[in-house]
């Protein structure tokens, strides 16, 4: 029988009431008294030489308020990187400046030149129209392995080259990976681009700004996945503010995908602004802005090579990459190719011999940073592409070909530096096999012949690290914030409970998936208790949500912390019970003494912590509050199967994904109604990947794709039904609820599902194409189906 509260159950999502309604509070809907509004003047050409900017026309104009540029932020600092990677030499890598607004060069279309506050927006748009810009145009840099060139054109003067490191992972000596695959009965290469994508959350950014002359306080309400790490960037390296002068709150948040994450140019120059001119400042991005200033994601091109023997055993693999990082590193930019992609290589295959290189190149054109997966998918993709290829050349059946090579013994090490706990990917498999119907394939191939239509079923498998940890180990790695997360849970006298978590939810249901466990720890119904967030005045702590770490870091904080809890109640309860703490037991709501019929309710505990009248403590203080921090041991590793069947048009290329089967293995499950939200998402994310969405740039950095008519969003006629199963569970070894993260999964798994499934159509018409680049587009199709 399902369950109808606690761990487990199905419980609605609470925090639904309020967006369905229309009384969501988002960062745009906050209006301050006085505001004034921002607009940005940002760069039309990608690379550029600053001559000159004259705001004197455009300072006269009705209603401006000030005209900031780049001049007015000489001596603050920029925009900083959050992690350091270390190329194979063990040098740091190029670290270029990264102003808050352009300092003597324009790097991308969209780069903030100037910075224009007035009475309202309207006015601040006309006044940006009239500042007079002497702009220089140098040549732009688009092409990663141009950029690399002797002759290129740097993007950063101050740099040796367009290089920001050259990276290598697993096995470092040449000659031994060489020796494996001259040693190989089968050498297995594929070279394939993974394409830059615009995540396109819902919600634009949105920043208001609001400083208190009179206490010399700050306040930045801003659209962010993780408000302490925003604080921290901009007073410890931006804008050098006491941290406790400043309060970054974070609403409700209409979805992140990654591109939330990162401390932006226009949060700290709106901060700024507001002490600058002494009232509060607003900007809300349009949608044409976001193309042009949100971190976008992916755009990796690589080649990859598996060597097997002759039983088809892998025996090694090598891949080259180039990754883009766009004219500046944004907040994560630097780990998402490297210690996020190079790591995940193994796969979930017991491959002895792995070499992993990566070079990271600045270009002129809009920062690349996480976005869902962030690294995960691009090595899923390289991978799972690769092998489906190897099976054909084999001429061996693609899922036999998995299971020969799957990770069957746990705890694994991998040659690329992780550690699988646990997992069972023969299990989920199994699984695939069972919600994907497999048996009916043929019968199904065979309708969709007889209507002129080729069809084809696609697999794949995937594994994740989530929850990135612990703090010490990713800090000898580079990062240079630690990867812990916290929660304070504090009870109110009549029982009530108040969870402050470090964590932001911002699609994610932690309001009700949160309640659900503190009940069940407890016994006590879940709508006694409430997750307060986003408010660095009242949350302790914590970094934020990325990465599917919220509730296998964050949440495991608040078990600790609520550990204390029962732990502090049992001794008060024993006091009233007459008892000693040890044998004091807590179930639904109640404490009682073992063995015996004494018990006291959960609300009379908690009112005699606060109004302990009647009964003094002694030895104990009064109040019932308690916070835990919570380093994790490990990753945890989420892994699957997925399948994908699609029908090709012969005669056009369309390809439409008839039916769609996810296998995870997420080890405990709180709410099995949200973790299938979460999946769907991802999964209709990733064949927006794989079908649709390019963001593309011409030879001059200019932005092809940057509207709606241009960038092609996935839509519901897009997508079929999905089947999810997640019933494969191997909890987590190492935090106490044994969950492993659920957010990314669909977006990792289901871009080499499709494109599989698409070459399995083709092939079964007779057309020798073993890989199309993404997306998979109709006039792609079309032209490989033409040889």
């Amino acid at each position: 029988m399902p369950k109808d509260s606690g761990i487990g159950a199905s419980s609605t999502r609470r925090e639904d009431v309020r967006f369905l309604t229309g009384a969501g509070n988002y960062t745009d809907d906050i209006n301050v008294n006085g505001q004034a509004y921002a607009h940005f003047l940002r760069s039309d050409v990608a690379h550029a030489k600053i001559n000159g900017i004259n705001t004197d026309a455009a300072a006269a104009m009705p209603g401006v308020v000030k005209i900031l540029t780049g001049a007015d932020f000489e001596g603050v600092g920029g925009i900083p990187c959050g992690w350091q990677v270390t190329d194979r030499n063990g040098d740091p890598m190029q670290e270029p400046a990264h102003p808050i607004l352009a300092q003597g060069k324009v790097r991308h279309v969209g780069d903030p030149i100037a910075m224009v506050i007035a009475e309202s927006l309207e006015q601040a748009r006309d006044a940006a129209e009239a500042i007079e810009l002497d702009l220089e145009e140098l040549p732009a840099v688009v092409n990663m392995a141009a950029a690399l060139g002797g002759d290129a054109t740097k993007v950063h003067d101050d740099l040796a080259s367009n290089l920001c490191y050259d990276w290598v992972l697993g096995e470092t000596d040449n000659d031994v990976v060489q020796k494996a695959f001259d040693d190989a009965a089968h050498v297995t290469t594929l070279e394939l681009v993974n394409q830059r994508l615009v995540a396109n959350p819902m919600e634009p950014r949105v920043a208001v700004g609001d400083y208190n002359r009179g206490t010399d306080e700050h306040t930045l309400y801003t659209t962010s996945q993780n408000p302490h790490v925003i604080r921290l960037l901009m007073c410890a390296f931006v804008l050098g503010l006491p941290e406790h002068k400043v309060r970054v709150v974070a609403p409700d948040v209409g979805g992140g995908f990654g591109t939330k994450i990162f401390h932006y140019a226009e949060e700290a120059a709106i901060t700024f602004a507001a002490k600058a001119i002494n009232r509060p400042v607003k900007w809300t991005a349009s949608r044409a802005e976001a193309f042009m200033s949100d971190a976008q994601g992916r755009d990796h091109v690589t080649k990859i090579e598996l060597a097997m023997d002759a039983d088809n055993n892998f025996t090694a693999l090598r891949t080259d990459t180039l990754a883009n990082m766009g004219a500046y590193l944004s907040t994560f930019s630097s780990s998402v190719p490297t210690w996020l992609h190079g790591t995940l290589m193994a796969g979930n295959y017991k491959t002895p011999c792995i070499q992993v290189n990566v070079k990271a190149v600045f270009t002129t054109t809009v920062p690349v940073d996480a976005y869902r997966g962030a690294g995960r998918p691009e090595a899923t993709y390289q991978l799972e592409r690769l092998i489906d290829k190897a099976a054909r050349e084999r001429g061996v059946d693609p899922v036999a070909l998995r299971r020969q090579n799957f990770v069957t013994q746990f705890p694994y090490d991998t040659p690329v530096a992780l550690t699988y706990d646990t997992g069972d990917n023969n299990g989920t498999m199994d699984k695939l096999e069972v919600a994907g119907d497999f048996a009916g394939f043929a019968a199904r191939r065979a309708e969709s012949e007889a209507k002129g239509k080729l069809r084809g079923l696609g697999v794949n498998c995937y594994i994740e690290a989530c929850g990135i940890a612990p703090s010490n180990i990713v800090g000898m790695l580079g990062a240079r914030a630690g990867l812990y997360d916290a929660a304070t849970v504090r009870v109110n006298a009549t029982g009530t409970i108040s969870v402050m978590v470090g964590a932001h939810s911002h699609g994610q249901g932690h309001e009700t998936t949160f309640p659900q466990v503190v009940a069940e720890m407890i016994g006590i119904d879940e709508s006694m208790i409430e997750i307060v967030h986003g408010d660095t005045s009242k949350i302790p702590f914590g970094m934020g949500t990325y990465g599917s770490r919220s509730l296998a870091v964050c949440g495991s904080a608040m078990v600790r912390a609520t550990e204390k809890i029962i732990n502090k109640a049992k001794k008060i309860a024993a006091h009233l019970l007459e008892a000693s703490d040890a044998d004091i037991e807590l179930k639904d709501g109640q404490f009682s003494v073992a063995g015996t019929d004494k018990s006291v309710a959960w609300g009379d505990v908690t009112l005699t912590a606060y109004v302990p009248h009647n009964f003094p403590l002694e030895d104990i203080e009064p109040g019932l509050e308690e916070t835990a921090f919570y380093d994790p041991a490990n990753f945890t590793f989420p892994a699957g199967a997925y399948a994908c069947e699609v029908e090709v048009d012969p005669d056009t290329g369309k390809v439409t994904v008839e039916r769609f089967a996810a296998a995870d293995d997420f080890g405990n499950i709180i709410n099995p109604m949200v973790v299938d939200g979460q999946v769907h998402g991802g999964i209709g994310q990733g064949i927006g990947q794989a079908l649709l969405e390019n963001c593309v740039y011409d030879e001059n950095g200019q932005l092809l794709s940057a509207s709606y008519m241009d960038y092609a969003m996935p839509r519901a006629d897009d997508v079929p039904f999905y089947t999810v199963d997640h019933s494969s569970q191997t909890p987590c070894t190492h935090n106490p609820l044994g969950v492993k993260g659920c957010g990314e999964a669909g977006a990792i798994g289901s871009p080499p599902a499709v494109v599989n499934a698409v070459i399995d159509a083709l092939q079964s018409g007779g057309h020798k194409v073993d890989h199309i680049d993404m997306p998979v587009s109709p006039s792609r199709v079309w032209s490989a189906m033409q040889g």
